[in-house]
């Protein structure tokens, strides 16, 4: 039997926004800001403690109508967390 995937949420010193004079997602920290993608900014915005990494997919395949998006969200999750964005939910 496989564990169950943990549920995501941003870290604490990071706060998602929508920027409307960058016309983009913004994850916010102390040192500064990362302006995301799109794409990025509709997976962190999902990232919010309550979904597992299988749920994030659907409900993203789902919202934009659209199949196949498991490999290129896994590997963003991956890259978020390399990069300290991310940690599981309690």
């Amino acid at each position: 039997m496989t564990s169950p995937t943990p549920l995501l949420k941003l870290k604490g010193i990071f706060r998602l926004q929508w920027e409307p004079a960058q016309d983009a997602h913004v994850l916010l920290y102390p040192e500064g800001m990362v302006k995301l993608n799109q794409s990025a900014g509709e997976i962190l915005k999902r990232c919010d403690g309550t979904r597992d990494i299988d749920t994030l997919i659907a409900d993203l395949q789902q919202a934009f109508n659209t199949q196949d998006l498991g490999d290129e969200v896994r590997l963003f999750i991956a890259e978020a967390g390399r990069r300290g964005w991310l940690e599981e939910a309690s």
